[in-house]
């Protein structure tokens, strides 16, 4: 018999197999040569889509733009049926991706990284898991997600529930039947709004508990015609082009004119083939609308009038529409039948601001001022954003350092991609890069190619340490702040770009603002400079 606890000697590790960490096992293994073992906590790939699986669930970037571009030939193979993939076709799509790279018999499965600790000594990291494994690697890349953490609210008197209660981002693989029963929905994000249709479709009475209005769009999903699918079959440059070349990684740019350019009847009609549209190209329309508020609020006046049009109830209108932050300053969703939803004699919305959640009873919850009978509840609370997955393992770097104390005051690093004290450990799409701002393949694509380069680099050149300089990380977190501060995003003070969704969590903007292309200039120049702002070390 093996001996499960005798550590295995490793070039590489990677942690999680979802988009980027399949493709960074790619990179490495098969393109580098070198022995890589990817660790996953799920029992198959997918990382973000392998957990959230709830109804609804669906991407909000367009399928033609929301995979890997690195392989034409890949591209060409497969073949999305919808405008804006479910979940389970991404899944389809990564096991076919995982299948044809034949990934799988690198990937540990259900194996949760506990600590990762950095042997100073031996240059070496040192892994355990949750299970008893240990494993040694000179390089340890973290490709966790920034949405992968649950963040259930603590709402005193849950664990005295007598019904279900499930997070939209741990949902049941057997999925949830509501049938009959009388459903709390707790969230008005992203999820929310795309589980709140779909639940009030089954539910006997759906009650949806807002604390924060916002903003949705109309996805306007289609099934792709054959003619669109040839082009994709026939454009894969100029997509993966496009998408390298766009501020937020999407294949649509965003218009050159200004929203004060055009009458008000110009821009009205504008905003009218935006909806009418539908997706995410509805920020795009006006090049200022996400630097200048009253561009601003010309969209978001436009998007709470076509709210008040939808929803007939007067009051419930009014509490969906009383939205206070600047439109797609937080997350902008989009959606389908999300606000018609409120139309329906099954469903009811609380307002939980003016009314907080006091308590769950064994029979449903209480708020300030009412109490609500309920046989499920939903929590659509998001997730602990960007560092949280990072921070729920015991990282710890030269000195002993935690991972933990370094970002005490807010996750300070370099690019997104290494932090001062923690060498050869390598964030995929980490806090200070543009991340969830971005179409995430296109960051994860560029990310997992700029490590592997460094990598090839250190290889070549007989490199055995890289380790961001402290002042490079500093320059850093203040750019990413200035970025920042440039837009709109910073006034949504209570979205999880800044952590405000977790009690507790430092108030500091995480993703840069500045755009996936400038971003990508930015790396390739660090690197042409031989990784200025790096110490490398024979």
């Amino acid at each position: 018999m093996p001996d499960i606890n005798a550590a295995s000697e490793l070039d590489a590790i990677v942690i999680g197999a979802g988009f980027a960490g399949m493709y960074q096992l790619i990179c490495l293994r098969d393109r580098l040569g070198l022995n890589v073992k990817v660790l996953e906590a799920g029992a198959g790939v997918g990382g973000t889509w392998y957990w959230n699986r709830y109804p609804g669930a669906r991407c909000d970037s367009e399928s033609h733009a929301y995979w890997y571009t690195f392989s034409p030939e890949l591209m060409k193979d497969w073949e999305w049926s919808e405008r804006y993939p479910e979940q389970p076709e991404i899944m389809r799509y990564l096991n076919f991706v995982a299948d044809r790279f034949d990934l799988k018999k690198d990937i540990s499965f259900n194996t949760r990284v506990a600590s990762a600790h950095y042997d100073q000594a031996a240059n070496r990291w040192r892994v355990r898991t949750e299970n008893g494994q240990s494993h040694t690697a000179k390089y340890l890349i973290t490709a966790v997600g920034c949405l992968s953490t649950a963040n259930v609210p603590k709402i005193p008197g849950l664990e005295n529930f007598a019904g279900d209660w499930y997070h939209t981002g741990e949902w049941p693989h057997e999925g949830v039947d509501f049938t009959g029963k009388r459903v709390g929905l707790i969230g008005t994000g992203s999820t929310g709004i795309q589980a709140t249709p779909v639940i009030a479709a089954q539910a006997k009475h759906l009650t949806v508990f807002q604390r924060t209005a916002n903003y949705s769009v109309p996805a306007r999903n289609v099934p792709l015609t054959g003619e669109f699918k040839n082009y994709i079959k026939t454009h894969t440059a100029e997509i993966r082009q496009a998408t390298h070349e766009t501020p937020n990684g999407h294949t649509f740019k965003i218009e050159n004119r200004l929203a004060f350019d055009v009458t008000p009847e110009e821009r009205d009609s504008i905003y009218e083939a935006a909806w009418a549209k539908g997706g995410l190209q509805f920020r795009a329309v006006f090049q200022d609308m996400m630097v200048n508020k009253a561009a601003n609020d010309t969209a978001a006046d436009f998007i709470k009038r076509k709210i008040r049009q939808i929803v007939k109830d007067p009051a419930t209108a009014a509490l969906l529409s009383d939205i206070d932050h600047p439109y797609a300053a937080k997350r902008p969703p989009i959606d389908t039948g999300y606000f018609e939803a409120f139309n329906r004699p099954n469903v009811s919305l609380v307002d939980v601001k003016t009314n907080p959640i006091q308590e769950i009873l064994p029979g449903g919850l209480r708020t300030a001022a009412a109490s609500y009978d309920l046989d499920i509840i939903v929590f659509a609370t998001g997730f602990d954003a960007m560092t949280g997955p990072m921070l729920r393992m015991d990282i710890q770097g030269r000195d002993g350092q935690t991972l933990k104390d370094a970002w005490e005051a807010g996750p300070r690093n370099y690019l997104g991609l290494q932090v001062a004290g923690f060498p050869n450990l390598f964030t995929i799409t980490g806090p200070g890069s543009p991340s969830v701002l971005c179409n995430m393949p296109v960051a994860i694509e560029q990310h997992a190619d700029w490590i592997s380069d460094c990598i090839a680099h250190m290889r070549a050149k007989g490199l055995e340490k890289i380790e961001a300089t402290t002042a490079a990380m500093d320059e850093w977190v203040a750019h990413v702040n200035d970025a920042a501060n440039a837009t709109l995003l910073p006034q949504a003070t209570h979205s999880w770009y800044l952590g405000a969704n977790v009690p507790g969590k430092p108030r500091v903007f995480m993703p840069y603002a500045g755009g996936m292309a400038r971003y990508r200039d930015i790396c390739t120049n660090v690197a042409s400079q031989g990784y200025k702002g790096f110490a490398l070390s024979p």
